[in-house]
């Protein structure tokens, strides 16, 4: 396969300024000469993230998730070239030889943003944050350092959970317009709700509580991460994104119902401290 010019790791690191500015930062605060690469693989993940956002009848959706299938397979229709997401990926793949059925597991997983079902229980949800969100840290790692990247794969674990609840919070004013609900189903009945009365937004007091729960799910697994250990050096880059969940987390706790309503997101130049200090102390 032929290297995908430079200019196509260019491209994936000016979308990504666009679709998810967190992972563009941490692309910046990467080793020089892994910044394409790992561009590459956030841009990708943004692609798949989105689908929701650009379909209109879920069977669009599929067919959008089956064409990156299909790339992986070796089997898309048309030129990966003409696509220069597609294109550094698999540059990137072949680079790092990285698993194939980890990106398309995370395909998979995207799926379930395509349709209206709720979340089973928490271990389906930590199961979606494990396929999306930790797999991407492990990814990113094996790019920047396969061997650290496996040394803190129960980090990335833990650390992908955190970080997924925390965007799942963030977006939950939208996921509400939208009918969805990411909250697990187990959490919903112990405080006395359903998807139907969680969408209505009542009982308020209610509401509180499930919210509390899920960021405190999502606080417990921010600990776990730091109780596995010191994040090795090689690739301390690949959880810098990880540092904007406590804040969101934190503030969710405080907010509780009022998330359903709120923008829960830090200013930009807050985010970029807390990046700026997980290099420094080396720590999320």
């Amino acid at each position: 396969m032929t290297a995908a010019p430079s200019d196509h790791f260019d491209i994936c690191l000016s979308t990504l300024r666009e679709t998810d500015r967190d992972r563009y930062l941490a692309c910046l605060l990467s080793p020089e000469d892994k910044r394409g690469p790992l561009a590459a693989l956030y841009a990708f993940h943004a692609e798949i993230a989105r689908v929701r956002d650009v379909i209109q009848q879920p069977l669009a959706g599929e067919i959008r998730l089956q064409w990156w299938r299909d790339l992986l397979a070796g089997e898309a229709k048309g030129e990966a070239s003409a696509n220069p997401i597609a294109a550094a990926l698999m540059e990137t793949v072949e680079r790092y030889h990285l698993p194939r059925p980890v990106l398309l597991a995370m395909i998979e997983a995207r799926v379930f943003d395509l349709y209206d079902d709720p979340m089973p229980d928490k271990n389906a949800l930590e199961g979606y944050a494990g396929e999306t969100a930790s797999a991407l840290i492990q990814l990113a790692g094996l790019v920047l350092d396969a061997p650290s990247a496996m040394a803190s794969s129960e980090i990335a674990g833990h650390a992908g959970v955190a970080q997924a609840i925390a965007g799942l919070l963030l977006l939950m004013p939208l996921h509400i317009r939208r009918g969805q609900v990411y909250l697990p189903q187990d959490i919903l009945s112990a405080t006395g709700l359903n998807r139907d009365r969680f969408l209505a937004g009542e009982p308020a007091e209610n509401i509180g509580h499930a919210i509390e729960a899920f960021a405190g799910l999502g606080l417990d697994h921010l600990t776990k991460a730091r109780r596995a250990g010191r994040i090795p050096s090689p690739v301390l880059a690949a959880f810098l994104p990880v540092a904007m969940a406590e804040p969101v987390l934190r503030r969710a706790v405080k907010l509780k119902a009022g998330v359903l309503t709120a923008d829960l997101q830090p200013a930009q130049w807050r985010r970029q401290l807390r990046m700026a200090r997980t290099l420094v102390l080396k720590t999320i």
